[in-house]
């Protein structure tokens, strides 16, 4: 129920009609250090709403167990993002500096990559970023950023990522680093 309702929060952002009239102004990325953590699918969608303000949603999946069964050598990052928010540009939209802020939804299942101990459960917080734009062509952007968040958190620990065995688990609220952003952007 809940990935449908971020679902449908992330069509509507999709289809977010341009507050500038008929300027078609948008953008697609996807960001390439998210893949380099165990393959992290990952677009976002960038509508202009004015010359410095964009509107963005966006959605992370990671699917994968890497030696799944092996208690001693299995590891995932296994994660269901989306998240929806808006950027501050100072110059003018998809060019230069940018602040960012979103609401983010996580459901995650994370461990087995530093230790053995595994987590998974539910965050829910706000997201804080910036970064910077360089337009590479007319249409293709290379963005670099850094993002960090804070919410809440529904979470269960275990032992080991096969075993089961529960050492911790309940509500907190937490602040982690959210994104390191190093992604191409094609600008329509």
């Amino acid at each position: 129920m809940k990935r449908l309702l971020f679902a449908g929060l992330f069509v509507a952002m999709m289809m977010f009609p341009s507050l500038r009239g008929m300027s078609q102004d948008s953008a697609l990325s996807t960001n390439i250090a998210d893949y380099a953590m165990l393959g992290t699918m990952n677009i976002s969608y960038s509508r202009s709403a004015a010359r410095h303000w964009s509107l963005e949603a966006g959605a992370k999946y990671n699917p994968f167990s890497f030696n799944k069964g092996d208690a001693e050598k299995q590891m995932q990052n296994r994660q269901f993002v989306i998240s929806a928010g808006l950027r501050y540009w100072p110059w003018h939209v998809f060019s230069g500096w940018w602040f960012a802020a979103k609401a983010q939804f996580q459901e995650y299942n994370q461990g087995g990559m530093l230790s053995r101990e595994t987590s998974e459960g539910d965050r829910f917080g706000g997201v804080l970023g910036a970064g910077y734009t360089y337009m590479l062509r007319k249409h293709l952007n290379l963005e670099f950023g850094l993002g960090m968040w804070a919410g809440y958190d529904s979470f269960s620990t275990y032992d080991c990522p096969v075993c089961g065995v529960t050492i911790d688990s309940g509500k907190k609220f937490f602040l982690l680093p959210s994104e390191l952003v190093m992604a191409l952007t094609y600008v329509f």
